[in-house]
């Protein structure tokens, strides 16, 4: 009878959120049924349920991840799932979940006519509460993910620890080296995701729908990502499964894509490794209604371009190599940032350590990021540089390695505009840390915390205390935990900085208008 109580919430849930449209009540009880291997619902179970006051959206929306706890409890208690883990429960509940879901066309239609009578915030706004709604982006575990900010002296820094992507089961992992592989989708932005059942090396996608947008005049689709960094966090992909590429059409489809949906900004992640930190195979950009550090950080120093006087440019106070051009023509921005970015692939400054190729590999590339301004187009084209030596053998211009012990992974799109996605590693380091400070421990003979020692002596003095002298009593636990967070912020200022192709030095900014006099010549 649980089960059937569970079936009769999750069509409630349905019906609070607009999956499931009254008529199809019924049809949406009897596929879950179905799914669960049933052959009736007791009379007994629809009055219980029937005398329960309804719940409101916001009940539903808390209830969700009990409701759907408890059916898949159920499904591994009965075998209908191979063994109960967390792969094979997301196979499942992400099974469940497409029961309430409309087809695409419903959705594209939907869509479609809120872009067309409403607005484009309208569609949007639409399309991101059924993402949220269908539980392909799962809130309950968003919510865990830890967020903070930090102020530098270059704006408000924006800090997550990822803690939504779910880890791996030691059995799935095994299972998933054993199981054939397979090329269909050929990777997780491939269209044919779209509703495809998953299995143990490739994530269920049952509830998942796209909207086609044609932008540049080429075929792409619209989604959001499951694990939202920040607000309406988007992708757009390109409908054939071709490589990253930046080249002067990316800044078409850019600007493109901000004319059809000028509330949000989109950017890509540059096109080759180390400074991609993306799915390099596939073609695509990301996008949303946030503004980060970046997009508010302000013009350090007006710049100019020979034969672009009608088009406003500056290097932005920034800890990356920036440059902002805007204007209300988006062809002139698109003819500007092209003569920008063949100007970078091919340029060399041996005195800045700007080197264009090495042995026949490429090392120069750009990071875009479009946006509106009112009536004007903005471009900020990040410049990116792979190049790696003995002392730096991960890249000159990524995370130096004093710095690894709080981010290591390359640095993305994301990352780039002010947004740090730290590993879900340090949220138990973190508390470790402040606890061993707080008792004086050792911190250098901690197998775990000693990689933080050095950082740990550098900033303690700062606020008057020593590493090792134990702060009980000295300063409460939650403002050491303030002090630890505050510093967090600061490393990911420093990582931005060691990614940073000219420095924010005097000897930086001449290297960069040197480049910009090289682009003009």
């Amino acid at each position: 009878m649980m089960i059937q109580e569970r079936i009769l919430e999750l069509t409630e849930y349905g019906l609070a959120t607009g999956l499931v449209a009254p008529e199809d009540e019924r049809y949406t009880v009897n596929r879950l049924l179905e799914l669960f291997q049933l052959e009736e619902l007791e009379d007994e179970v629809l009055v219980a349920h029937a005398k329960k006051p309804r719940m409101t959206q916001e009940q539903v929306k808390e209830a969700l991840e009990g409701i759907l706890a408890e059916m898949l409890d159920y499904a591994a208690e009965h075998g209908l799932m191979p063994e109960n883990t967390i792969t094979y429960r997301d196979l499942f509940d992400t099974k469940i979940m497409s029961m309430l879901m409309p087809r695409p066309s419903e959705v594209i239609r939907t869509f479609n006519h809120l872009y067309e009578e409403e607005s484009p915030q309208a569609a949007t706004d639409y399309f991101y509460k059924l993402s949220c709604d269908s539980d392909y982006i799962r809130r309950y575990r968003i919510k865990k993910d830890v967020k903070w900010t930090a102020d530098t002296e270059y704006g408000t820094l924006d800090i997550t620890i990822n803690l939504s992507k779910p880890e791996k089961d030691p059995k799935a992992i095994a299972a998933a080296k054993l199981a054939k592989q397979s090329g269909y989708p050929k990777c997780l932005l491939c269209k044919e995701n779209e509703g495809y059942a998953g299995r143990i090396n490739h994530p269920a996608r049952q509830n998942h729908r796209i909207i086609p947008v044609t932008i540049n005049n080429s075929d792409w689709f619209f989604q959001y990502s499951p694990y939202v960094y920040y607000n309406e966090h988007c992708i757009i992909f390109n409908g054939e499964h071709t490589p990253m590429k930046i080249e002067r059409a990316t800044f078409g489809k850019l600007l493109d894509f901000v004319t059809q949906f000028p509330h949000y900004f989109v950017g890509s992640n540059a096109d080759l490794p180390i400074v991609g930190g993306s799915i390099l195979s596939h073609d695509h950009f990301q996008g949303g209604h946030y503004e980060f550090a970046m997009a508010k950080a302000p013009i350090e120093k007006e710049i100019s371009f020979a034969g672009f006087g009608d088009v406003k440019a500056g290097i932005v106070k920034w800890p990356m190599s920036v440059i902002r051009i805007s204007a209300k023509d988006k062809e002139r921005l698109i003819e500007l940032a092209d003569k920008i970015l063949l100007a970078w692939r091919g340029y060399t400054d041996e005195a800045a350590f700007v080197l264009a190729e090495t042995d026949g590999e490429p090392h120069n590339t750009i990071t875009p990021i479009a946006r509106r301004r009112g009536e004007d187009y903005e471009l900020d084209l990040v410049l990116r540089n792979n190049i790696t030596t003995e002392e730096h053998p991960l890249g000159v211009y990524h995370p130096h390695a004093r710095l690894h012990h709080i981010k290591k992974e390359n640095i993305g799109l994301i990352e780039v505009m002010g947004l740090a996605v730290l590993p879900a590693r340090l949220k138990d380091e973190m508390a470790a840390l402040e606890q061993a400070l707080l008792d004086g421990a050792a911190i250098r003979n901690d197998e775990v915390l000693s990689k933080h020692a050095d950082w740990v002596e550098e900033f303690l003095p700062k606020y008057g205390f020593t590493a090792g002298s134990g702060l009980e009593g000295e300063i409460t636990p939650e403002k050491l935990h303030e002090i630890v967070q505050t510093e967090i912020g600061l490393v990911f200022m420093e990582v931005l900085e060691d990614a940073g192709v000219y420095k924010c030095n005097e000897e930086g900014r001449a290297a960069f208008l040197r480049f910009v006099e090289y682009v003009n010549r």
